[in-house]
């Protein structure tokens, strides 16, 4: 009861300080003249003026469906000099288990792991501040659906969901210490 009266709070407060916010918004986009005071003309010059230069370039518009079925970018290399690791560390001896785990539980992981690593990391933080079951794996849905797409894998959402599962079991079992 108590995090429903929460939820219902958080709510209120968050509506009341969005209309406040727009109405701020709109109040400082008019002037103080609301009313046509005459009929507007239509004038022409004979001299027209050239269109501004920019130097701005603006890319094609690509609709939502194809920027979904868009091929992952390639990862480009480190540039010299970057402050900070090249490279991801090397897994110890829970994460190894975690990934072998995954793997027989018939999931691919990406590359060398991290995104799975970074998936049990969140499941174990998530476990260790209490999150809701149901935030944690709609969290773990995403992130298995985001690493099939990268292994050029395809998932329907209940795949997904069942991958989620052996992510936070494995995590669980394996990773969270």
């Amino acid at each position: 009861m108590l995090v429903s009266t929460r939820n219902s709070l958080a709510r209120a407060l968050t509506i009341g300080a969005l209309a406040a916010v727009t109405g701020g918004l709109l109040a400082g986009c008019g002037s103080d003249d609301s009313t046509a005071s005459s009929t507007p003309t239509l004038t022409t010059h004979s001299k027209s003026a050239p269109a501004p230069e920019t130097s701005i370039e603006v890319p094609p518009f690509t609709t939502p469906a194809v920027a979904a079925t868009a091929p992952p970018e390639t990862p480009q290399a480190v540039p010299s000099g970057f402050p900070g690791p090249t490279e991801a560390p090397a897994l110890d001896d829970r994460g190894k288990a975690y990934l072998d785990a995954l793997k027989k539980g018939g999931i691919a992981v990406a590359d060398n792991g991290d995104i799975a690593i970074v998936t049990a990391n969140y499941i174990c933080g998530a476990k260790v501040s209490g999150a809701p079951s149901e935030e944690v794996t709609a969290y773990v849905t995403g992130m298995a659906g985001a690493e099939a797409s990268i292994t050029g894998a395809t998932m329907s959402p209940e795949q997904a969901a069942a991958a989620a599962q052996v992510y936070i079991d494995a995590a669980n079992t394996h990773y969270c210490k």
